[in-house]
């Protein structure tokens, strides 16, 4: 199965009451199906909903504009949600419905292959980790869970709410591009290096 496949599978899902509650349609994700690193944040809003893909409201401008700080674009990365619908009213997604859509954001996750795995919020850091956390506590770390390189992070909708959180998250992405910083650096120096051709053979090269 492709990510496509998969898309195709749920564009009419009514697998969880989330379907009954006024969504206007399923949020699967967008991106680089081979990127690097993936973002997963709660669920649709209203924008989002309306549109089909996520992060496109204001919480998705003030993304484009973190990822530029980090040295990334929408095109390089891969980002979904936990849950596919809009829950009412903006409300959290309730465990049922986390359940419900969990394996197929894991799908997603196996599919893309990340080398990182950047949650956005609580709930998504919750259901990446399978285990309650204080995303203020462990936000701007590395965690690694089960073959997955996990990286918390606020949720740009909680920065815009809270303005006193806006600060810790622009924080938060500088530690992300240094981390990316250090992953290409490594990746660079543990690069085979191309043999140089021999004096023979170069003089073998010269005959021709």
């Amino acid at each position: 199965m492709t990510l496509q496949d998969l898309a195709h599978s749920l564009h009419d899902c009514q697998r969880c009451k989330l379907s009954k509650l006024g969504r206007t349609q399923v949020v699967f994700g967008v991106g680089n199906p081979h990127a690097k690193v993936m973002f997963v944040g709660e669920g649709p809003g209203f924008h989002e909903d309306k549109q089909g893909e996520p992060f496109v409201g204001a919480a998705g401008k003030l993304l484009n504009e973190l990822l530029q700080s980090a040295g990334l674009s929408r095109a390089d990365v891969y980002i979904a949600n936990v849950v596919k619908c809009r829950p009412p009213s903006n409300r959290d997604p309730e465990p049922d419905e986390v359940e419900t859509c969990k394996p197929f954001l894991l799908q997603q996750v196996e599919m893309i292959h990340p080398t990182l795995l950047c949650t956005l919020g609580r709930w998504a850091a919750e259901t990446i980790l399978e285990r309650k956390v204080s995303i203020t506590k462990i936000r701007g770390q590395v965690v690694r869970h089960k073959n997955l390189v996990v990286f918390p992070l606020l949720h740009p909708a909680a920065a815009l709410h809270q303005g006193n959180l806006l600060p810790a998250l622009r924080e938060d992405f500088g530690k992300l591009k240094a981390y990316l910083d250090q992953a290409d650096r490594e990746s660079a120096q543990n690069a085979p290096v191309a043999p140089q051709p021999t004096k023979t053979s170069q003089v073998q090269m010269d005959l021709f």
